[in-house]
């Protein structure tokens, strides 16, 4: 944080989305952190700068595409429900107006694979899948913003001065930034994880894995608040000494 000439808001913004998307292929994992001599910390900064960039891109874009095929095969379900719905109440309506004859049967056998459809729809989980995947990822692509604004914050604050206190301080403030932006990314997608599983019926697990998010660990170590007495009890008043009668 010491040189100016490299201060962490030039960044640059391709590269890390050119390596994020050639990474699509892979599983959701956690890039390995990268090491390096601390003997100029402004350079060191800017790598783990581009480090929890590149890592939220990977995340914001593994769920884009992972909701593409859940998005296809939600349309087609809910498609062919629809189609199969409505033939379901046209084939009996046209057995009772003389259009056809012997549809009736047809007509529940339409209306039973609309159902069928749906069903799939929620055993596999696809349209809440889809909207799961959209949501976290727009989470992830925010929480990277305010990442953005805070470190070009942080960086016009050293480099136009005055600095507040010294550069090992400006230094872990950084760090903090960075950190605290990890624990929020993991937290979005352990939350994700977390409804994933309770889609499926697993409450077991989900429960354990949400109080190992960051959020849940401080609400967990804050003090416990004062109980209030129920509204509807007389609030009890401590007993006053009665006034002596003179002598």
């Amino acid at each position: 944080m010491s040189q100016p000439d490299k201060s962490p808001e030039e960044t640059p913004r391709e590269e890390p989305a050119r390596r994020a998307l050639h990474h699509q292929s892979e599983d959701l994992r956690a890039l390995p952190f990268p090491l390096g001599d601390w003997g100029e910390p402004a350079q060191r900064l800017q790598e783990l700068y581009r480090w929890a960039e590149e890592g939220a891109l990977r995340t914001a874009q593994w769920y884009l595409d992972d909701r593409r095929w859940k998005r296809r095969g939600a349309r087609a379900l809910r498609l062919a429900a629809a189609c199969c719905a409505a033939a379901g109440a046209a084939l009996p309506l046209s057995e009772v107006i003389g259009a056809a004859d012997r549809t009736a049967a047809w007509g529940y056998v339409a209306l039973l694979l609309a159902a069928v459809c749906v069903a799939f729809d929620r055993v596999l989980g696809l349209t809440s899948g889809w909207m799961r995947d959209v949501a976290t990822a727009q989470a992830v692509q925010r929480r990277l913003e305010t990442l953005r604004f805070d470190w070009a914050s942080e960086s016009v604050r050293e480099v136009l001065g005055p600095t507040e206190g010294t550069a090992a301080e400006a230094a872990e403030r950084c760090l903090a930034i960075l950190r605290r932006f990890g624990d929020d990314v993991a937290d979005l997608v352990r939350a994700e994880t977390a409804d994933w599983m309770l889609d499926f019926g697993a409450r077991a697990a989900a429960g354990p894995l949400r109080t190992q998010s960051a959020a849940w660990s401080a609400r967990a170590d804050a003090p416990a608040a004062p109980r209030l007495a129920h509204p509807g009890t007389r609030p009890s008043m401590p007993r006053q000494r009665p006034p002596e009668t003179p002598r």
